[in-house]
Order: structure tokens, then sequence, then C-alpha cells
């Protein structure tokens, strides 16, 4: 007997909306979580070549926990594609001008680097603080 492998139809993929609160979450851990329901891997249609997962909503990304010296230590880069141009700033300066970013970073660092992982990183929504406007998706609360 032959068994064959199942592959997931478009119209077999059902998308919810999970709601996050950062607030004294550790980054890395949280990063991790979101990142498998992101995927989809949570579920048991997923399938490594298909975005079968869900849309993460994270609210107070201000108030995430990092360990550490890292406040200081972690650094990020940017570069704008001309000679010289790469900029550093600390995870400290990130908080305090775009907290959001903190999350989409470490979140994007652990999805696949391809096509798939950039089409799956837009279904993240990050806010600084505690509002956000996709009331009307009726995100249900993940517990981590």
């Amino acid at each position: 007997m032959i068994t064959k492998t199942y592959t997931p139809k478009p119209q077999d993929i059902k998308r919810e909306w999970w709601i996050v609160d950062a607030e004294g979450q550790t980054l890395g851990r949280l990063a991790s979580k979101v990142a498998t329901i992101l995927r989809g891997k949570h579920k048991p249609i997923f399938a490594p070549h298909m975005d079968v997962g869900d849309f993460v909503i994270v609210i107070n990304a201000e108030k995430i926990r990092v360990t550490g010296d890292k406040e200081e230590a972690k650094v990020y880069h940017r570069h704008s594609g001309y000679p010289g141009g790469l900029k550093s700033t600390t995870l400290r300066v990130q908080r305090q001008r775009f907290p959001e970013r903190i999350i989409q970073e470490a979140v994007k660092g652990m999805l696949p680097k391809n096509a798939l992982g950039r089409h799956t990183l837009k279904k993240l929504k990050v806010y600084a603080g505690p509002a956000h406007p996709h009331e009307a998706q009726q995100p249900k609360p993940l517990e981590l």
C-alpha cells in the first residue's frame, strides 16, 4: 500500500487572528512562538512549501523584556546602499524611537529567508502601545 503525502488546498486553509501582549515577555521566546504561529506549524495541515499560518497582533512592544546587558550590547545595523552608509543603533535607542521594529526583526530572523518568509512576515502586526485597529477581526488572546 502506498501512502500519499497530503498537501493542503487553498480552500482548506482557515486563517485565525491571535493577539499577544508583549509586556514582560522575553524577546526571543516571544519571537519564536510568534514565528511558529505565523508559519502554521501549530496546525495539523502544515506544509513547509505553503503559507498556512495565522495572523498575529503584538501589542505593548515597547514593554518587551530582554535579559543581560542587551539594552546596550545588542546593536541593529542598516545600510543605505551607498559607500559608508552603514548606520548602527543600540536596543535602548531602537526601543525609544521604533519599538515595533525590535519584535519585527526578531521574528523576521526566525522565518525562512525566501519569498515565503517575506510573505509570511506580512501577517505580523506590531504596535508599541495597547491600542490596535484590528478589533473587527475578533482576535483571540494567545497565551505564551
